[in-house]
């Protein structure tokens, strides 16, 4: 397994209007362009990206934090990573904290460059 991907991101925004961006299944799809069907309960299941990301939450704390077992439909069967999303509000921006272990090797690369232009360029955009 890989090392963390670490990413920090901040938008001008509050932290409600993030976590919604990113647990609503309608908003999600909006920002990113692909079908999403997100559980808004812990444990419950979520796919994005026309299912070709797919997981559970493992912990929703809402407008604060966000932690999936996380896995690309390619990778082997029964393997999962975790994400970590912590939502940090300060004078009306929210800096996103984003730590994500488990990887693949093979994959590290494509993952961390996907979250940089999958989620975060479009989200911005999307909350501008």
């Amino acid at each position: 397994m890989s090392e963390l991907i670490h990413q920090e991101v901040t938008f001008k925004t509050k932290a409600k209007r993030v976590y919604d961006a990113l647990m609503n299944s309608k908003e999600h799809a909006a920002f990113t362009g692909g079908p999403a069907e997100i559980s808004k309960e812990a444990g419950g299941p979520f796919t994005c990206h026309g299912g070709h990301i797919l997981g559970r939450n493992v912990e929703l704390v809402p407008n604060k934090r966000i932690v999936q077992a996380w896995r690309a439909a390619n990778w082997d069967e029964g393997v999962y990573s975790i994400v970590r999303f912590e939502l940090v509000e300060k004078n009306g921006q929210t800096q996103v904290v984003m730590d994500h272990t488990g990887v693949p090797d093979a994959g590290r690369n494509d993952v961390a460059a996907g979250w940089k232009s999958h989620y975060w360029e479009p989200l911005a955009k999307y909350l501008a």
